[in-house]
């Protein structure tokens, strides 16, 4: 029943997600005007904006234009429940799950907005920079200062990275990885940044022989910085024992 109940509240704030991920970058407010069509500017009904269940029933379509409606909505959202169920279930039942809901909940804005502007907003990150350093501050790394040896690790390795490729990391990805440094330090950090690029590398490699991407074309890398890091906050230790057990095999 709690693991519904958790699931239902995912689904819910997945929806408010894609409205803080879409208007934020746009310099628009997250509060007005309310949810409405972007082809026919129809504001929507409540029956239109239950998550999930109203994509599905509308088989994708507006009802008042028929103009498609992107899955990126009914995705988001069922990404953000079933990972939001995911952390209780990995983690167990302890503080810790503070800290993951509220890394899922940044990385499902980020993934939004990187994947419509290309864009990381400095506004989101700011307001989750001082979340996760409450949350820091009552649930600490051991050591504690692992949390600020990591977001220094986070900056300048893509700092790096961005100088030595001439912009082919961009500024907000810097400040992203900074931030996850400060939240899972900074071994994990470097595990994550390496994930991170395998994903986005096997990915880049399968949509260009789909032809959905072209060499040399800039490609958002937020959405393979949530996978990367997600994989690493849950299963990072068990990753490196595999390592370990792999290379003294």
């Amino acid at each position: 029943m709690i693991i519904g109940i958790i699931g239902l509240v995912g689904l819910l704030l997945g929806s408010f997600f894609n409205v803080v991920g879409l208007r934020v970058p746009a310099g628009e407010s997250i509060v007005k005007p309310r949810s409405h069509c972007p082809s026919c500017q129809r504001t929507l009904t409540a029956w239109e904006l239950i998550p999930v269940v109203s994509y599905l029933v509308q088989m994708g379509r507006c009802r008042g234009c028929g103009a498609r409606i992107s899955p990126l909505y009914p995705l988001m959202e069922w990404l953000t429940a079933c990972l939001f169920t995911l952390s209780p279930l990995v983690l167990g039942w302890s503080a810790e799950l503070l800290v993951s809901w509220t890394l899922i909940s940044l990385f499902m804005i980020i993934v939004v907005s990187d994947l419509r502007y290309m864009m990381i907003p400095d506004r989101i990150l700011l307001v989750f920079a001082v979340l996760f350093l409450i949350e820091r501050a009552l649930l600490p790394l051991s050591p504690w200062w692992d949390s600020l040896v990591g977001a220094f690790t986070g900056f300048v390795v893509l700092l790096f990275v961005a100088v030595a490729s001439r912009g082919g990391m961009g500024g907000g990805d810097i400040k992203l990885f900074a931030l996850i440094g400060f939240v899972v330090g900074w071994k994990m950090v470097l595990l994550a940044f390496f994930i991170s690029t395998l994903y986005g590398t096997v990915f880049g490699l399968i949509g260009m022989a789909l032809g959905k991407v072209r060499r040399g074309q800039p490609m958002p890398f937020g959405p393979y910085i949530a996978l990367g890091t997600l994989t690493v906050y849950f299963f990072g230790h068990e990753i490196v024992e595999w390592y370990k057990q792999l290379i003294f095999f």
